[in-house]
């Protein structure tokens, strides 16, 4: 059985965390508290850089050239391994995000990434 990455809105998060769960946005969410987070691990560094992030939220209607930017952002670093090595180990991961749109975000992206990262055998 393979490991799973659950995608969810941390707008819709209730408590307690779920094992292995993550904030992967680079801000803060608006109006969730730490204590609301308890047990959720804040990896803002995997999250689009500050740059591309704001360029996205001018440009939402460039999802094409945002995702292969984030994916470019993604492999010139390394602060997504440990997620990997979690899926490696067979063990399901969930991803937190505060972004509105389900359909286009940067959790989907990652999420695609981890994948593609977890299942290489090098």
């Amino acid at each position: 059985m393979q490991a799973t990455i659950t995608l969810k809105r941390i707008y819709d998060h209730t408590q307690p965390a779920a094992e292995n769960s993550f904030l992967v946005d680079r801000l803060w969410p608006r109006g969730i508290s730490k204590e609301r987070l308890q047990g959720v691990v804040w990896l803002k560094n995997v999250a689009p850089s500050n740059e591309l992030r704001q360029w996205f939220h001018k440009n939402l209607e460039e999802w094409p050239q945002f995702t292969q930017s984030y994916w470019q952002e993604l492999e010139a670093g390394k602060e997504w391994q440990p997620l990997v090595d979690l899926l490696q180990q067979n063990q399901n991961i969930t991803l937190l995000y505060g972004s509105k749109n389900l359909q286009q975000n940067h959790a989907i992206i990652l999420r695609d990434f981890l994948l593609g990262k977890a299942n290489q055998t090098d």
